[in-house]
């Protein structure tokens, strides 16, 4: 305890602490406020988006237009680590004829270019720039300077072992480096506090906690890296230059050139050549036994409105095409406003034939789905798992994993919205079997009276459960602990074999 009391108030008062803990504060005061200001447009955006879009739903007055919007509310932890919360997707279209896949959901919100720029540093990246920074100017000299200055022979002689010894200086940096995270966390919670749009809940704040510890972690990396050097040399230059040569490599150089390298080099034309064929194929299909239920009808041709005329709008059968989704699907929607005399005969016609062809558009949606998914996989993120085994070498990226997967902000977080997304297009469906609306006459004419949307089931979302985000971050922080204690025991051996 004598050890570890010298050592932390040398760190305190060192002049490199107090300059740190200044920038290291009026960073996180000045980007947390950008972050709260962004994350308050993009909630307005986001609200006035389901506003829009559920006004929209009123204006459709047959089943048939009906194209279901819905957006992914912002997430208020993203203020700690950005993640794939701005870079991917916030709102998708629902329809029973296309089941959506990460790779369809549209971007609004993103166009202030600048303050999108500034609301890019969060809380990790300042974290991994100045604490880590921090965190090795703590260790190049533990070891090298005690032997510049004479004072490690000293040390020897009391009866503490080079163990404690050890210990004492990772234990008193290791307080000195939680103060400023401590801090800057705290104020960063007063801000949000004082912001009155960012309620958080329980399972909110247990994944602060798990972000928290996590910091943790890689500050102890980093500090045990710098030990590691500092022993393995006597002289405070070579461990400060070393130090700096490793916190450039791991912190700004690796995680970069890694993910430059992954960057798939594909053309979607080129390699979605294949798929829009076998999707093609799906369809045509499907249109073939459109076109057979057609001329089955008593009805005489095979017009695909069923010789229904009609006064007011309608798009007729479709076909979609996208070549970067490879959204390729079929809808058929019809909103008659009024229907003439002589074809209100063809009627039952027609309410037979969309009872009929409407489920099997959207097994055939179903199909297309699966085989989309897969293409899409193999094409964007087939190497996920060997990019992500490589950038983890880096421990500056296997906290931004970590902290992603706690706070929800990663690739998995966000496919969870659109499993709900697809859960809710079930559910749309089971209301449109519910109320008939396939087989009925408001599928296409709104003649006998609009459509009632008062019933219409509303799309809710919720983050997963806590325990996701701890099993997601588990193998990161393993690993962090792992590296911990590698480098930990291989300072150990280095300073106990060392000749004083």
């Amino acid at each position: 305890m004598t050890l570890i009391r010298r050592e932390l108030l040398a760190h305190l008062l060192a002049y490199r602490f107090v300059v740190a803990t200044m920038v290291l504060l009026v960073l996180v005061i000045a980007n947390t406020l950008v972050l709260i200001y962004d994350y308050e447009r993009r909630l307005t955006l986001h609200r006035h988006a389901v506003q829009r879009h559920n006004d929209w739903v009123l204006t459709a007055k047959t089943y048939s237009p009906l194209h279901l919007q819905v957006d992914r509310p912002p997430n208020p932890l993203s203020l700690f680590n950005q993640g794939l919360e701005k870079r991917l997707g916030n709102t998708v279209r629902v329809h029973h004829a296309l089941v959506p896949t990460l790779w369809d959901a549209g971007l609004y919100g993103m166009d202030n270019p600048f303050l999108n720029l500034l609301s890019s540093i969060d809380l990790v990246f300042v974290f991994q720039v100045v604490l880590s920074l921090l965190a090795l100017l703590f260790a190049y000299d533990a070891i090298a300077g005690e032997h510049e200055r004479g004072s490690l022979r000293l040390l020897m002689t009391t009866p503490a072992s080079r163990g404690k010894i050890l210990f004492a200086k990772y234990a008193a940096a290791m307080i000195a480096l939680v103060v400023p995270l401590t801090i800057s966390l705290i104020l960063t919670q007063f801000l949000i506090s004082g912001s009155g749009s960012i309620v958080l809940s329980g399972d909110d704040w247990i994944r602060i906690g798990g972000f928290y510890l996590t910091s943790i972690l890689f500050l102890s990396v980093f500090y045990l890296m710098g030990l590691l050097f500092s022993g393995t040399t006597r002289r405070t230059v070579t461990a400060l230059m070393t130090c700096m040569f490793a916190w450039v490599f791991f912190v700004l150089i690796y995680p970069n050139l890694i993910l430059f390298a992954s960057n798939p080099k594909i053309d979607p034309q080129e390699e979605g050549g294949a798929v829009f064929q076998e999707l093609a194929q799906i369809w045509g299909r499907f249109d073939k036994e459109r076109m057979q239920l057609l001329k089955d009808d008593s009805l005489e041709g095979e017009d695909p409105f069923l010789n229904v005329g009609y006064r007011g709008e309608t798009s007729g059968p479709d076909f979609h095409y996208d070549s970067m989704t490879l959204e390729y699907y079929h809808e058929q929607t019809m909103s008659f406003d009024d229907l003439s005399e002589e074809s209100k005969a063809a009627v039952p016609h027609a309410k037979a034939f969309f009872r009929q062809i409407e489920p099997l558009r959207i097994k055939t949606a179903e199909r297309a789905w699966i085989m989309r998914q897969q293409a899409l996989s193999r094409m964007f993120i087939r190497s996920v798992p060997r990019d992500r085994f490589l950038i983890r070498i880096s421990p500056a990226s296997a906290y931004d994993l970590a902290t992603e997967a706690w706070l929800g902000t990663n690739l998995d977080g966000l496919e969870h919205f659109f499993e709900a997304v697809r859960k809710y297009r079930h559910t749309l469906i089971a209301y449109f079997y519910d109320k008939n609306a396939f087989g009925s006459r408001q599928w296409f004419a709104s003649d006998a009276g609009a459509v009632d949307w008062s019933d219409l089931p509303r799309f809710t979302y919720q983050r997963p459960d806590v325990r996701v985000a701890a099993a997601q971050a588990l193998p990161d922080l393993i690993l962090l602990l792992l590296i911990n204690a590698m480098l930990f025991m291989g300072s150990y051996l280095i300073f106990v074999r060392q000749q004083i």
